[in-house]
């Protein structure tokens, strides 16, 4: 980060760079490289997603993850530099590059035989010093890819197995030499080719490279003047179509950072110029794009991973993940629009305003293409298939229309270094932070902490929650969302589902408190990101994104003690969640920006009422159901009336 002065002699902001996106710009020789190992990695994937077969290639599947994160870490030492701002690729980043796909091919040549003869547990001396090498290989991706204090982190306990019997209580674990350590890192089941980058490997290839289709035919461009048609007029449009549009793109991308710095630069200036004030356009930025990684039917990389830890259909966890963001999308759209309200704020100029229909012309194959992912998910679960399937269709289209999109041989080329680049980056993330898992099982730490946690908040929901929510948004503030889910589902999660909650819900609570750290001060990287581009003060915007995304604090509570908001229980009671949660929405916006429908500018107290009417409302009682609404409906209705007679007394 960076202090920079705004030109126009306003209050200078932080800039900020992109932790999640710190890539070289391939050109030349590494362009080349990353393409044909892109390439190869892609034909791979689709080769073992169907099972085709193809050249009589079969590996077994530990040897099509050992050649995926060999192709894949590649291209991740060509494309993100070893130290900030080093834009060309050195010969180092080369052998790297070169090493690590050797140990792969050769990892891949011998994976039955490393599975037979168990060299998990015990490995000649050769392939033991391969192992050493391979996790050093892996911090190095994660390094390059990650912030210092997630490399930090992953360092040390990847080498818990070396100290584990020395550690206290119920952190004692099973002690391994160091021998041992590599080789049960590099050749078990439970670590760097555990069930992350098996899902990765196996699940999201196809998302990389549909979310890569999308925005690089055009696709990006659609959503926003989608989005401008639709709500673009509409009183405080410029922050409704920032929230729709960056909702959009942050499903697709699941980095809330990356969409900040993506969407932002449009929508920001454009709430700046129709009236927003800095601090408030960029806090609106910051939590659409964070809300962007709960919304279904893409949620990054953390749904799909946690769909693997439950052992159910990733269909299951998009219908558990849908209410919940539609609530928090409502949300925002409510406050920007009373806020708007309260601040005589008008929509977009006509003129900026595209037609819908010319809009849709041009791009109906894309809104088809995400309905037809949809469907595909729920309706055929087909989880790894569907999105090969949507970016065929895509590709095709661009194909066709090549004369008017300019997609040509090299628009081509270049999506495909751009689909390596974002599975490189993954595979970097998740092949370190599998490490952490791999140490945590080895050591066996993980089923000891969880039940001595337990022991410790002696079966109580609200200490364990409260333990949850501190330790997720602590490990948030450092690590991405993937990375800070993923150590708690193996050490917070079983705690949570051993004291009665939910396994959904257990597992969406701690998925949803890790990206609460997106837009809560004093990290808030979204919230400074946004705060970039508006020239704002970073805490200012920080401050206001949390009071504007409050709910995502609420929301995790809320489905642990009903889990009817992520669709689990009998058909009424799922409706009246529905129903209560969707009215306490209303209040708690209308409390939060001052102004109510009908009634207008409301008043401290009725502020206050509001407030109370949507909490009780939102808590999973028939009792406070009814105080909620009772509080509610008398507090609008004086409110009303005291409007009215101010009125009168006005006009006389």
């Amino acid at each position: 980060m960076s202090v920079t002065a705004d030109p126009n002699g306003a209050t200078p902001a932080v800039a900020f760079e992109d932790p999640e996106a710190r890539s070289v710009r391939l050109q030349g020789a590494p362009f080349w490289a990353a393409f044909v190992l892109s390439s190869v990695g892609i034909f791979v994937s689709v080769n073992q997603i169907f099972n085709l077969g193809l050249f009589g290639f079969r590996p077994v599947s530990t040897g099509y993850y050992y050649l995926m994160i060999g192709l894949f870490l590649a291209v991740g030492f060509l494309a993100f530099p070893a130290r900030k701002g080093q834009l060309a690729v050195r010969w180092y980043d080369w052998a790297l590059a070169f090493t690590v796909l050797a140990a792969s091919v050769w990892m891949l040549a011998n994976a039955q035989q490393i599975i037979d003869r168990g060299w998990n547990l015990s490995a000649p001396q050769g392939p033991t010093l391969l192992a050493g090498l391979y996790v050093v290989l892996a911090l190095e991706g994660l390094r390059r890819t990650g912030e210092w204090i997630l490399f930090i982190f992953c360092l040390i306990l990847a080498a818990y197995p070396l100290y584990a019997g020395y550690m206290p209580g119920f952190l004692w674990g099973v002690q391994l030499d160091l021998a041992q350590t590599v080789t049960e890192h590099t050749y078990g089941l439970e670590s760097i080719i555990g069930i992350p980058m098996q899902v990765v490997t196996d699940t999201l290839v196809g998302f990389i490279v549909f979310g890569v289709i999308l925005a690089n035919t055009g696709g990006g461009t659609f959503f926003m003047d989608f989005a401008s048609a639709v709500l673009g007029k509409a009183r405080g449009g410029p922050a409704k179509v920032a929230i729709f549009s960056s909702g959009l793109f942050g499903m697709l991308s699941g980095s809330p950072t990356s969409n900040v710095l993506t969407t932002g630069t449009i929508t920001i200036p454009t709430m700046k110029r129709c009236g927003y004030p800095a601090s408030y356009a960029g806090a609106v930025e910051a939590c659409a794009s964070t809300g962007g990684c709960i919304m279904p039917p893409v949620m990054g990389a953390a749904a799909f991973i946690m769909a693997s830890f439950l052992n159910v259909p990733y269909a299951e966890v998009v219908v558990a993940a849908f209410l919940p963001a539609l609530l928090f999308y409502a949300a925002l759209m409510l406050q920007t629009d009373f806020y708007a309200a309260r601040n005589n704020l008008v929509g977009m100029d006509r003129s900026e305003v595209p037609p819908l229909r010319e809009t849709l012309r041009i791009g109906w194959h894309y809104i088809l293409a995400l309905i037809g992912l949809t469907y595909l998910l729920l309706a055929w679960r087909i989880e790894a298939a569907a999105p090969f399937w949507v970016s065929l269709f895509l590709l095709a289209v661009a194909i066709l229309r090549s004369r008017s999109t300019g997609f040509n041989l090299r628009a081509f080329c270049q999506l495909t270094v751009d689909v390596g680049q974002g599975l490189a980056q993954l595979v970097c993330l998740i092949a370190g932070i599998g490490l952490i898992i791999g140490a945590m099982s080895i050591t066996g730490v993980a089923n000891s902490f969880s039940r001595e946690l337990v022991q410790y908040a002696g079966g109580n929901v609200w200490l364990l929650l409260a333990a949850g929510a501190a330790t997720s948004f602590v490990l948030g503030m450092g690590m991405t969302a993937s990375a800070c889910y993923i150590f708690l589902a193996i050490v917070l999660a079983p705690a949570l589902i051993e004291v009665g909650i939910d396994p959904m819900a257990a597992h969406m609570y701690i998925f949803y408190w890790g990206m609460v750290s997106f837009i809560t001060p004093p990290v808030a990287l979204a919230a400074i990101a946004a705060a970039s581009i508006a020239k704002a003060d970073a805490m200012a915007v920080g401050f206001k994104a949390l009071r504007i995304g409050s709910l995502l604090l609420l929301l995790p509570v809320l489905f642990v003690l009903q889990p009817a908001l992520i669709m689990k229980g009998e058909t009424v009671t799922i409706i009246q969640a529905c129903a209560t949660a969707t009215v306490a929405v209303v209040l708690l916006a209308a409390s939060f920006e001052g102004y109510l429908w009908r009634v207008g500018v409301i008043s401290a107290w009725v502020r206050i009422g509001l407030g109370i009417a949507g909490l009780l409302l939102f808590i999973p009682e028939g009792y406070t159901d009814v105080a909620g609404a009772v509080i509610g409906i008398v507090t609008i209705f004086l409110a009303a009336a005291t409007s009215k007679r101010g009125k009168a007394v006005g006009a006389g």
